[in-house]
């Protein structure tokens, strides 16, 4: 079955607001989702502990084409990067220490399985 483009958007709102429940399990307190600038976005930005964490969040209803986080490509982390820096910029955050993950979402049914890849890449200069 093809997804229609409202199928996916649901799919990932639906993502989204898992992977944010899943982290705050783990103690993380979110403070932005789906933040928008430079033509990107950043689903999620936490605060896990004193580190400021950008989050890209990937669902998937099956491993046919690879698991979520493998999509996360190289184009797609630096246009991270840029929105993370305009964040940090325009909230005075240069001292933070951040990092970047992935919450990977897989579906089976109604049911999610998460993964959660903590410093899942870093920026190169």
């Amino acid at each position: 079955m093809v997804k229609t483009p409202v199928d996916k958007r649901s799919e990932g709102r639906r993502s989204e607001t898992e992977a944010g429940r899943h982290l705050e399990s783990k103690g993380h307190v979110i403070l932005e989702r789906n933040f928008r600038a430079v033509r990107g976005e950043i689903d999620l930005i936490t605060r896990d502990g004193n580190t400021l964490v950008f989050v890209e969040v990937k669902s998937a209803t099956s491993g046919m084409f690879g698991s979520p986080e493998e999509r996360v490509t190289w184009r797609k982390r630096r246009q991270i990067g840029k929105v993370a820096l305009a964040y940090i910029t325009d909230r005075g955050l240069g001292d933070s220490d951040c990092r970047f993950d992935v919450v990977s979402v897989t579906w089976s049914g109604s049911r999610p399985e998460i993964r959660h890849i903590e410093n899942a890449f870093w920026l190169d200069r």
